[in-house]
């Protein structure tokens, strides 16, 4: 059930594979209309959402939110994990464009996860052990945080941890521990090292109880930033490419109705005028033609290739269906249009809707990920002209209204349709 179309609060969410311009979303919204926090509610240090300000400053937003150029405060959830050092490295760019005080806007969770160099040597250990059967990991631990909460809920270390330097010691100790048991000697730092690290961090930043989400949600209006992309989800993405966060507004929605609020909230989902994907997986509608420019993505160590397809409606109509719909579209990359022949796939050579599972069965999403490997994009005419109006197209195609278009980088350059009135002085271009 899709949100309030006219609800206070803003839920972002990429109904793609990632980086269909969640971040300059978020910026825009807060450059738009009086915002009283960013909520992060999935995900972790390895995102990655590029915002650009009409002044040429950029920064790309991993934990702090989107809307910190504008002064919103950031608050991470509960089911963010949080990644200290990754945090205070962030925080050091953001200072050398102009906010030396970023970390004064943040709150976070204190039954959050962390994210530990422990962790992260674990993954990165576990990722090239997969050789050419590689999932595509970001390598920055996240997963591995999540995985050993599983395995050992009582001891994974959290973020309130960090404010009893005894009890942070231990469980760092004992995770150290189990996994050097269990991979070998990690490129790691010694313990004493990171409680250092990690205390400090505690020091900086306020570290809140689930009640302060509550508050935030009753006394203002709240932008809800979410990373990676629908596609990706922990259990309706294509397993194993996938992550582990749940990527849906399931998190958004759980936090809403702790406030007592549920529903009120506009869902708006993102999309590009073409489907990318970073590292290996499905993508149907591949095409290495499709060379666009791409200052802020490429291939890495980690992710690999950064690749390109057609716009995939097939693949779209899924992350709809999981999510049970949203109320808007965002609509982003239009200023690659006439530049590259970009088309629009309807259907693949066996359906044009992938159907939704039951949550929890991982075999059934490996069976669906193995026949999406063999499935080949089919186009209405070969070869096919782009859509006179991408804006027509996509809402045709997928039954939802687009209401924010991007034709650019940064908040000037977006445009409103009916339902995103700009609250500012002057109109986007």
């Amino acid at each position: 059930m899709t949100g309030d179309p006219t609800g206070r609060h803003v839920a972002v969410v990429d109904l793609g594979y990632g980086d269909a311009g969640k971040g300059t979303v978020v910026d825009w919204l807060c450059a738009s209309r009086p915002v009283d926090a960013v909520i992060r509610f999935n995900g972790g240090g390895q995102a990655a959402h590029n915002v650009v300000l009409p002044d040429g400053r950029a920064h790309t937003f991993a934990q702090f939110g989107a809307g910190t150029f504008h002064g919103v405060p950031t608050h991470l959830s509960r089911f963010v994990v949080v990644d200290p050092l990754a945090l205070a490295g962030e925080a050091t760019h953001l200072a050398g464009v102009g906010l030396p005080d970023a970390l004064d806007r943040v709150t976070v969770d204190r039954e959050a996860l962390l994210a530990t160099p422990y962790h992260r040597a674990a993954n990165q250990a576990r990722e090239i052990a997969r050789g050419a059967d590689r999932h595509g990991s970001c390598g920055m631990g996240v997963g591995e945080s999540m995985s050993y909460a599983l395995a050992h809920p009582d001891t994974a270390p959290r973020v309130g941890d960090c404010l009893d330097e005894g009890l942070l010691r231990h469980r760092l100790t004992l995770l150290r521990d189990r996994l050097t048991a269990e991979l070998g000697p990690l490129d790691a730092p010694p313990v004493a090292d990171t409680v250092t690290a990690f205390t400090a961090f505690a020091r900086r930043v306020s570290i809140v109880d689930r009640s302060w989400t509550t508050r935030l949600l009753r006394a203002g209006t709240v932008v809800f930033e979410g990373a990676q992309g629908v596609l990706l989800d922990e259990w309706h993405g294509f397993h194993p490419y996938t992550t582990w966060s749940t990527t849906t507004y399931g998190n958004v929605d759980a936090l809403l109705a702790e406030a007592g609020m549920p529903g009120t909230v506009t869902r708006l989902g993102v999309l590009r005028t073409l489907t990318p994907r970073h590292g290996p997986g499905p993508l149907v509608t591949e095409d290495p033609a499709l060379r666009p420019p791409e200052r802020h993505n490429g291939t890495n160590a980690w992710q690999g290739r950064f690749r390109f397809g057609h716009f995939d409606t097939v693949a779209h109509r899924y992350a709809l269906d999981v999510t049970g719909g949203v109320d808007a579209l965002a609509l982003t990359h239009l200023d690659l249009v006439g530049a590259h022949r970009l088309r629009l796939c309807e259907a693949y050579d066996w359906t044009d809707r992938l159907p939704v599972g039951p949550t929890g069965n991982l075999d059934r999403q490996a069976a669906l990920t193995r026949r999406l490997l063999a499935s080949r994009p089919s186009y209405a005419t070969d070869p096919e002209p782009e859509p006179d109006s991408w804006v027509a197209a996509v809402e045709a195609a997928l039954g939802v209204p687009v209401r924010l278009t991007s034709h650019g980088p940064t908040a000037d350059d977006k445009a409103t349709l009916s339902g995103y009135r700009r609250s500012t002085e002057t109109e986007p271009k």
